[in-house]
């Protein structure tokens, strides 16, 4: 049952929550909402099984949340912010690629926050340039009110199939309405290049686990490996997946794993096969050579990792249209 809280400034939040023990909040990335995110549906359903009460929710400007353009990073901390104090004031984080960065950010401001949790974050060169840039683009577009070229622009670098399946998918009008909201995603990774990365994420104590596919592309890999340097409390771990997914129940058992199992149920799950230990420096550079003698054709073409942070939406179960939020 969908449920609301309203942030500070009056953006009503939508959630649905499942489950009792240790309060989860997860975030979606680029792309992500409630109505067309089965998995994450799913996700929700395997971890509240598992001893959370877990928190799914439509980030602002999406699915049955409100908000107006501009969406910014700062109107999705305050959601956070709103959901943790409805919560009671404390609860671990989940961000799943561009979330993850969200995630990021409400941790160095909201007190309260336990634990994260961080799934492929698309981060770019440390102090660089191109995320600022991208930002601007999608600012642009958004300002404009051309939703399809916000949504175009997102996803270039992806392979234009995967563009064309959502935009004549059943769910193209909840895409479309969600479409500014990517900016957001766009100012959250700015965000992760605008200073030091030591200084910019100095405020986050929460211990971290950041989590990569088996086969993840190596944009990904060096993301996490850079979060890891970057935060004494971090540590990386790995999860079967690819392309940027992972199943439920694989996600579900890492998440309990290091959020709520102590080091003797992680070891079990690293024997089980679903996650493993950071690799080290000669493993790294291996993988890499295997994956890029490996990646399907379709993947191969994906070119920067804003593009990899909403491109898997494309290839999202469709079905039957839900209904727009926008249209009652």
């Amino acid at each position: 049952m969908t449920e609301y809280v309203d942030t500070e400034d009056g953006v009503r939040i939508a959630y649905d929550r499942e489950g009792s023990g240790r309060p989860l909040i997860l975030i979606g990335g680029a792309g992500q909402f409630r109505a067309v995110d089965q998995p994450t549906r799913t996700l929700t359903t395997e971890l509240a099984t598992r001893g959370f009460h877990v928190v799914h929710y439509d980030r602002p400007g999406r699915g049955d949340s409100g908000g107006e353009p501009p969406f910014t990073l700062a109107r999705e901390v305050a959601a956070l912010r709103a959901l943790v104090a409805m919560l009671g004031g404390r609860a671990s984080l989940y961000g799943s690629s561009s979330g993850g960065a969200i995630a990021l950010a409400a941790a160095a401001e909201i007190p309260g926050i336990e634990h994260l949790v961080l799934w492929e974050v698309p981060l770019g060169e440390e102090e660089g340039s191109d995320g600022r840039e991208f930002l601007s683009e999608i600012t642009e577009r958004v300002r404009s009110g051309d939703r399809e070229s916000t949504l175009r622009r997102f996803m270039d670098g992806m392979p234009p199939e995967w563009f064309d399946g959502m935009r004549n998918g059943p769910d193209w009008p909840l895409f479309e309405r969600m479409a500014p909201s990517v900016q957001a995603d766009a100012e959250a990774l700015a965000w992760t290049q605008s200073a030091p990365r030591r200084q910019l994420w100095a405020g986050v104590t929460a211990p971290t686990v950041v989590l990569v596919g088996t086969t993840a592309f190596p944009f990904f890999s060096d993301a996490a490996d850079a979060i890891v340097a970057s935060l004494p409390t971090a540590e990386r771990a790995e999860l079967t997946g690819s392309d940027h997914g992972w199943q439920p129940v694989d996600l579900a058992e890492a998440v309990a794993a290091h959020l709520d199992g102590g080091a003797e149920r992680r070891q079990s799950v690293r024997l089980s096969g679903s996650c493993r230990r950071r690799r080290t420096a000669g493993e790294r550079s291996a993988a890499s050579v295997s994956a890029a003698n490996s990646t399907p054709p379709h993947i191969a073409t994906v070119r920067s990792p804003r593009a990899a942070a909403i491109g898997t939406m494309a290839s999202w179960p469709r079905g039957t249209a839900a209904k727009d939020p926008s249209s009652s």
